[in-house]
């Protein structure tokens, strides 16, 4: 069966209270999988996860957050040495750059802390909407929005939560039906499915708890 397109999923909001209690119950422990001690090291550990896997991040972090205790450390730090040490997450040039502006800034704008509103951390380079979010929530005990990815979209728009592409406009849909304080749970409980069950290529729609209630299951 030929994948439908967003635009063709039907409006399933009506759903989504059952939809999520389901998934709640098939993943209780939802929690994040970087691993981090402070504000700091939550943001750079986002940083590395773009277009890299979290187990492979936690892999670099373990030595990375050894060597780089400080906002001065990673501000102060050599452009090559900083990409030789986070290389395997891939973009390692870019997001070494990103690192070291972000700390310079933080020191600079913020007096050495990372900022605690979405306004200025989207003032630091390689800090997205989505990755804000994930340090307001995570960081900060903060929920301003949902932090979308690549399986929070797909998701989304398979369960005919959203029709849009845009990820912005995918967190205003979702917003729009789920209560704030579970904004940060619905990201992972979505993220989990999406790595679990509801896979890019082929989605395990004969055991997925929800394809009853799903617009696009192929059971």
């Amino acid at each position: 069966m030929k994948p439908r397109t967003p635009a063709t999923v039907p409006d399933n909001t009506g759903n989504f209270d059952m939809i999520f209690e389901l998934l709640r119950g098939e993943y209780p422990d939802a929690a994040p999988m970087l691993r981090f001690r402070n504000p700091l090291e939550l943001m750079v550990a986002t940083i590395l996860s773009a277009q890299c896997t979290d187990r492979q991040v936690n892999l670099v972090t373990e030595v990375l957050f050894g060597k780089y205790r400080s906002v001065e450390d990673y501000a102060n730090a050599d452009l090559d040495e900083l990409g030789k040490d986070i290389y395997t997450t891939g973009f390692y040039h870019q997001k070494a750059k990103h690192i070291i502006r972000s700390a310079q800034i933080i020191l600079g704008e913020f007096d050495g802390k990372v900022p605690n509103s979405m306004e200025d951390l989207l003032k630091l380079p390689g800090v997205g909407r989505k990755t804000a979010n994930i340090v307001l929530a995570r960081g900060f005990g903060i929920i301003e929005g949902i932090a979308v990815d690549t399986h929070v979209a797909r998701l989304s728009q398979r369960l005919g939560f959203t029709q849009n592409q845009d990820p912005l406009k995918i967190e205003k849909d979702l917003m729009d039906i789920a209560e704030k304080k579970d904004l940060e749970i619905l990201s992972m409980t979505l993220i989990l499915h999406g790595r679990n069950v509801c896979t890019a290529r082929k989605p395990k729609c004969g055991i997925c708890v929800v394809n009853e209630l799903c617009p696009s299951s192929e059971v």
